[in-house]
């Protein structure tokens, strides 16, 4: 119960949720934890298969504060794989780097580690 506009308490009235830690974030349009978000532009995209020959485009990067990161570029554009992929990148890196819609990227020169471990899982990497 919250108080109403005259001090008396108004029954059923909802507030937003601003956080909670049961659900994580919470998607601003559907109000669904953002993991199942309902909203009508996540729906839509359906993932991208994975195809059994994967190309791979290796180059590195310069950010704007001075940092280098290595780019995996032309994956397909399936989040779940995607975030597989980074997450087992990094693990072996030793470092952070984060998941775009069709990359990957991870902070710091690794182009000869990366290369080598994109060719172990038999992929064509370029640059």
């Amino acid at each position: 119960m919250f108080p109403g506009p005259g001090g008396d308490s108004v029954k059923g009235a909802r507030r937003p949720v601003v956080y909670s830690t049961g659900k994580g974030r919470i998607c601003p349009k559907c109000g669904w934890p953002e993991a199942d978000c309902r909203c009508s532009s996540t729906l839509g995209a359906a993932a991208e298969p994975v195809p059994a020959k994967i190309t791979a485009k290796l180059r590195v990067e310069n950010r704007g504060s001075g940092k280098v990161v290595t780019v995996i570029d032309s994956l397909p554009a399936n989040r779940e794989f995607l975030d597989d992929l980074a997450r087992e990148l990094k693990k072996s890196c030793g470092t952070g780097g984060r998941v775009g819609e069709t990359f990957v990227e991870i902070q710091g020169d690794h182009r000869e580690r990366l290369r080598e471990l994109l060719a172990r899982k038999g992929w064509a990497v370029k640059g």
